[in-house]
Protein backbone atom coordinates (compact mmCIF):
# COMPACT_ATOMS: atom_id res chain seq x y z
CA UNK A 1 0.00 0.00 0.00
CA UNK A 2 1.34 3.43 -0.96
CA UNK A 3 1.66 6.38 1.41
CA UNK A 4 -1.40 8.19 0.06
CA UNK A 5 -3.48 5.01 0.37
CA UNK A 6 -2.41 4.50 3.98
CA UNK A 7 -3.24 8.11 4.78
CA UNK A 8 -6.65 7.90 3.11
CA UNK A 9 -7.42 4.59 4.77
CA UNK A 10 -6.63 6.13 8.15
CA UNK A 11 -8.73 9.22 7.40
CA UNK A 12 -11.78 7.17 6.37
CA UNK A 13 -11.40 4.82 9.33
CA UNK A 14 -11.75 7.90 11.52
CA UNK A 15 -14.75 9.07 9.49
CA UNK A 16 -16.42 5.69 9.99
CA UNK A 17 -16.98 6.59 13.63
CA UNK A 18 -19.98 8.91 13.76
CA UNK A 19 -19.36 11.20 10.78
CA UNK A 20 -21.95 12.21 8.17
CA UNK A 21 -20.43 9.55 5.90
CA UNK A 22 -21.23 6.77 8.36
CA UNK A 23 -25.02 7.04 8.42
CA UNK A 24 -26.45 3.65 7.54
CA UNK A 25 -29.67 3.18 5.57
CA UNK A 26 -32.79 3.89 7.60
CA UNK A 27 -35.85 1.67 7.93
CA UNK A 28 -37.85 4.14 5.85
CA UNK A 29 -35.25 4.14 3.07
CA UNK A 30 -35.12 0.35 3.06
CA UNK A 31 -38.88 0.19 2.51
CA UNK A 32 -38.38 1.99 -0.82
CA UNK A 33 -34.69 1.45 -1.54
CA UNK A 34 -34.66 2.40 -5.21
CA UNK A 35 -36.39 5.68 -4.43
CA UNK A 36 -33.65 6.49 -1.92
CA UNK A 37 -30.89 5.47 -4.34
CA UNK A 38 -32.27 6.94 -7.52
CA UNK A 39 -34.13 10.24 -7.40
CA UNK A 40 -33.37 10.84 -11.11
CA UNK A 41 -34.79 7.62 -12.53
CA UNK A 42 -31.46 6.31 -13.82
CA UNK A 43 -31.82 2.77 -12.49
CA UNK A 44 -34.05 0.07 -14.00
CA UNK A 45 -37.45 -0.43 -12.34
CA UNK A 46 -36.08 -3.53 -10.62
CA UNK A 47 -32.53 -4.53 -9.69
CA UNK A 48 -33.57 -7.90 -8.27
CA UNK A 49 -31.03 -10.56 -9.24
CA UNK A 50 -28.60 -8.06 -10.80
CA UNK A 51 -24.93 -8.00 -9.86
CA UNK A 52 -24.11 -4.60 -8.36
CA UNK A 53 -20.68 -3.25 -7.44
CA UNK A 54 -20.75 -0.47 -4.87
CA UNK A 55 -17.30 0.98 -5.52
CA UNK A 56 -15.46 2.93 -2.83
CA UNK A 57 -18.80 3.25 -1.05
CA UNK A 58 -18.44 1.54 2.30
CA UNK A 59 -20.50 2.91 5.15
CA UNK A 60 -23.70 0.85 5.31
CA UNK A 61 -25.92 2.95 3.08
CA UNK A 62 -25.63 2.24 -0.64
CA UNK A 63 -24.89 -1.48 -0.37
CA UNK A 64 -27.72 -2.02 2.09
CA UNK A 65 -30.26 -0.30 -0.14
CA UNK A 66 -29.24 -2.32 -3.19
CA UNK A 67 -29.39 -5.53 -1.17
CA UNK A 68 -32.81 -4.56 0.21
CA UNK A 69 -33.94 -4.12 -3.41
CA UNK A 70 -32.90 -7.69 -4.20
CA UNK A 71 -29.55 -7.14 -5.92
CA UNK A 72 -26.46 -9.31 -5.43
CA UNK A 73 -24.14 -6.74 -3.90
CA UNK A 74 -20.36 -6.45 -3.69
CA UNK A 75 -18.95 -3.42 -1.91
CA UNK A 76 -15.29 -2.45 -2.33
CA UNK A 77 -13.64 0.10 -0.09
CA UNK A 78 -10.13 0.91 1.15
CA UNK A 79 -11.35 1.47 4.71
CA UNK A 80 -11.99 -1.56 6.94
CA UNK A 81 -13.87 0.73 9.30
CA UNK A 82 -16.34 1.69 6.60
CA UNK A 83 -16.72 -1.91 5.44
CA UNK A 84 -17.52 -3.04 8.96
CA UNK A 85 -20.56 -0.75 8.88
CA UNK A 86 -21.78 -2.60 5.77
CA UNK A 87 -21.23 -6.01 7.37
CA UNK A 88 -22.82 -5.03 10.65
CA UNK A 89 -25.90 -3.52 9.04
CA UNK A 90 -26.29 -6.42 6.60
CA UNK A 91 -26.23 -8.89 9.50
CA UNK A 92 -28.75 -6.85 11.44
CA UNK A 93 -31.17 -6.77 8.51
CA UNK A 94 -30.57 -10.33 7.34
CA UNK A 95 -29.14 -9.22 4.01
CA UNK A 96 -26.29 -10.68 1.97
CA UNK A 97 -23.47 -8.27 1.11
CA UNK A 98 -19.94 -9.22 0.02
CA UNK A 99 -17.26 -6.82 1.27
CA UNK A 100 -13.76 -6.47 -0.17
CA UNK A 101 -10.99 -4.25 1.17
CA UNK A 102 -9.21 -2.89 -1.90
CA UNK A 103 -8.33 0.26 -3.81
CA UNK A 104 -10.76 1.35 -6.54
CA UNK A 105 -8.00 1.35 -9.17
CA UNK A 106 -6.79 -2.21 -8.58
CA UNK A 107 -9.49 -4.90 -8.63
CA UNK A 108 -7.85 -8.19 -9.75
CA UNK A 109 -10.17 -10.14 -7.43
CA UNK A 110 -13.18 -9.17 -9.59
CA UNK A 111 -13.86 -11.00 -12.85
CA UNK A 112 -14.25 -9.48 -16.29
CA UNK A 113 -17.78 -8.48 -17.35
CA UNK A 114 -19.22 -9.39 -13.94
CA UNK A 115 -21.45 -6.46 -12.97
CA UNK A 116 -24.69 -5.09 -14.37
CA UNK A 117 -24.37 -1.88 -12.33
CA UNK A 118 -21.36 -0.10 -10.85
CA UNK A 119 -22.35 2.69 -8.46
CA UNK A 120 -19.66 4.99 -7.10
CA UNK A 121 -20.17 7.96 -4.81
CA UNK A 122 -17.65 10.82 -4.55
CA UNK A 123 -14.29 9.08 -4.23
CA UNK A 124 -12.19 9.38 -7.41
CA UNK A 125 -10.54 12.47 -5.93
CA UNK A 126 -8.62 10.15 -3.57
CA UNK A 127 -6.58 8.46 -6.32
CA UNK A 128 -3.96 10.10 -8.57
CA UNK A 129 -4.73 8.20 -11.79
CA UNK A 130 -8.37 8.32 -12.87
CA UNK A 131 -7.61 6.40 -16.06
CA UNK A 132 -6.80 3.28 -14.01
CA UNK A 133 -10.11 3.55 -12.16
CA UNK A 134 -12.13 3.85 -15.35
CA UNK A 135 -10.20 0.99 -16.96
CA UNK A 136 -11.06 -1.32 -14.06
CA UNK A 137 -14.71 -0.29 -14.10
CA UNK A 138 -14.88 -0.90 -17.86
CA UNK A 139 -13.29 -4.32 -17.42
CA UNK A 140 -15.66 -5.56 -14.70
CA UNK A 141 -18.80 -4.07 -16.32
CA UNK A 142 -21.00 -6.17 -18.58
CA UNK A 143 -21.91 -4.93 -22.04
CA UNK A 144 -24.64 -2.28 -21.69
CA UNK A 145 -23.98 -2.18 -17.94
CA UNK A 146 -24.63 1.04 -16.03
CA UNK A 147 -21.97 3.12 -14.32
CA UNK A 148 -23.40 5.78 -12.01
CA UNK A 149 -20.86 8.04 -10.37
CA UNK A 150 -20.36 11.34 -8.60
CA UNK A 151 -17.16 13.38 -8.55
CA UNK A 152 -15.76 16.60 -7.14
CA UNK A 153 -15.51 19.20 -9.89
CA UNK A 154 -12.12 20.80 -10.59
CA UNK A 155 -13.10 24.36 -9.68
CA UNK A 156 -14.27 23.33 -6.24
CA UNK A 157 -10.90 21.73 -5.54
CA UNK A 158 -9.07 24.80 -6.85
CA UNK A 159 -10.55 27.14 -4.23
CA UNK A 160 -7.95 28.06 -1.65
CA UNK A 161 -9.55 30.71 0.55
CA UNK A 162 -11.97 33.65 0.75
CA UNK A 163 -11.04 37.29 0.53
CA UNK A 164 -12.25 40.07 2.84
CA UNK A 165 -15.53 40.27 0.90
CA UNK A 166 -16.17 36.51 1.20
CA UNK A 167 -15.40 35.97 -2.45
CA UNK A 168 -13.83 32.64 -3.30
CA UNK A 169 -10.25 32.70 -4.51
CA UNK A 170 -8.92 30.09 -6.92
CA UNK A 171 -5.44 29.41 -5.62
CA UNK A 172 -4.69 25.96 -7.05
CA UNK A 173 -3.67 25.74 -10.71
CA UNK A 174 -6.00 23.86 -13.06
CA UNK A 175 -3.10 21.72 -14.28
CA UNK A 176 -1.82 20.96 -10.80
CA UNK A 177 -0.37 17.48 -10.50
CA UNK A 178 0.24 15.44 -7.38
CA UNK A 179 -1.56 15.70 -4.05
CA UNK A 180 -3.52 18.88 -3.51
CA UNK A 181 -1.91 21.39 -1.16
CA UNK A 182 -3.48 22.28 2.16
CA UNK A 183 -5.86 25.21 1.82
CA UNK A 184 -7.68 27.55 4.16
CA UNK A 185 -11.16 26.84 2.77
CA UNK A 186 -11.94 23.19 3.50
CA UNK A 187 -15.71 23.29 2.88
CA UNK A 188 -15.66 20.25 0.60
CA UNK A 189 -12.45 18.58 1.74
CA UNK A 190 -12.18 15.65 4.16
CA UNK A 191 -9.82 16.17 7.09
CA UNK A 192 -6.66 14.11 6.85
CA UNK A 193 -7.34 12.74 3.37
CA UNK A 194 -5.01 13.09 0.38
CA UNK A 195 -6.90 14.41 -2.64
CA UNK A 196 -6.14 14.91 -6.32
CA UNK A 197 -7.61 17.26 -8.92
CA UNK A 198 -8.97 15.63 -12.09
CA UNK A 199 -9.72 17.89 -15.04
CA UNK A 200 -12.86 17.76 -17.16
CA UNK A 201 -11.09 16.00 -20.02
CA UNK A 202 -10.17 13.28 -17.52
CA UNK A 203 -13.53 13.09 -15.76
CA UNK A 204 -15.73 13.12 -18.87
CA UNK A 205 -13.43 12.45 -21.80
CA UNK A 206 -11.61 9.72 -19.93
CA UNK A 207 -14.87 7.94 -19.23
CA UNK A 208 -15.75 7.95 -22.94
CA UNK A 209 -12.27 6.74 -23.90
CA UNK A 210 -12.60 3.89 -21.40
CA UNK A 211 -15.59 2.51 -23.30
CA UNK A 212 -18.64 4.27 -21.90
CA UNK A 213 -21.35 6.44 -23.42
CA UNK A 214 -22.62 9.21 -21.14
CA UNK A 215 -26.41 9.22 -21.06
CA UNK A 216 -26.97 11.99 -18.52
CA UNK A 217 -24.99 14.50 -16.47
CA UNK A 218 -26.25 16.52 -13.53
CA UNK A 219 -24.85 19.00 -11.00
CA UNK A 220 -26.35 18.25 -7.57
CA UNK A 221 -27.48 21.56 -6.09
CA UNK A 222 -25.74 22.40 -2.82
CA UNK A 223 -26.69 26.08 -2.70
CA UNK A 224 -28.48 27.32 0.40
CA UNK A 225 -29.69 30.96 0.18
CA UNK A 226 -30.20 31.03 3.96
CA UNK A 227 -26.74 29.73 4.87
CA UNK A 228 -24.24 31.85 6.74
CA UNK A 229 -21.14 32.91 4.82
CA UNK A 230 -18.92 30.38 6.62
CA UNK A 231 -21.23 27.47 5.76
CA UNK A 232 -20.63 25.11 2.83
CA UNK A 233 -24.16 25.90 1.62
CA UNK A 234 -23.08 29.49 1.04
CA UNK A 235 -20.16 28.37 -1.08
CA UNK A 236 -22.50 26.12 -3.03
CA UNK A 237 -24.30 29.24 -4.28
CA UNK A 238 -21.21 30.22 -6.26
CA UNK A 239 -19.39 26.99 -7.11
CA UNK A 240 -21.06 23.65 -7.84
CA UNK A 241 -19.05 21.12 -5.83
CA UNK A 242 -20.10 17.92 -7.59
CA UNK A 243 -21.00 16.38 -10.93
CA UNK A 244 -23.06 13.21 -11.25
CA UNK A 245 -23.00 11.05 -14.39
CA UNK A 246 -24.96 8.16 -15.80
CA UNK A 247 -22.92 6.16 -18.30
CA UNK A 248 -23.41 2.87 -20.13
CA UNK A 249 -20.75 0.35 -21.09
CA UNK A 250 -20.36 0.09 -24.85
CA UNK A 251 -20.66 -3.42 -26.26
CA UNK A 252 -17.16 -4.80 -26.77
CA UNK A 253 -17.63 -5.49 -30.50
CA UNK A 254 -18.95 -1.97 -31.04
CA UNK A 255 -16.02 -0.48 -29.17
CA UNK A 256 -13.52 -2.46 -31.26
CA UNK A 257 -15.16 -1.23 -34.48
CA UNK A 258 -14.95 2.37 -33.23
CA UNK A 259 -11.26 2.06 -32.43
CA UNK A 260 -10.38 1.08 -36.01
CA UNK A 261 -12.85 2.94 -38.25
CA UNK A 262 -12.85 2.56 -42.00
CA UNK A 263 -11.75 5.65 -43.89
CA UNK A 264 -14.31 6.49 -46.56
CA UNK A 265 -13.28 8.95 -49.25
CA UNK A 266 -15.66 10.71 -51.67
CA UNK A 267 -15.74 9.26 -55.17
Amino acid sequence: MSDYQRQNQSAWNRLSDGSQFAKVASDEECRQPLKALDSRGWLPQSVAGLNVLCLASGGGWQSILYAAAGARVTVVDLSPGMLELDRKEARRRGLSVTTIEASMDDLPMLGDATFDIVHQPVSTCYVPDLEKVYAEIARVSRDDGLYISQHKVPTSLQIAHRDDCNRFVIGVEYYHTGPLPKVEDTSYRETGAVEYLHRWDQLVGGLCRAGFVIEDLREPKRADPTAKVDHFGYRGRFVAPYVRMKARRVRRSTQEDAVSPQLWLPR
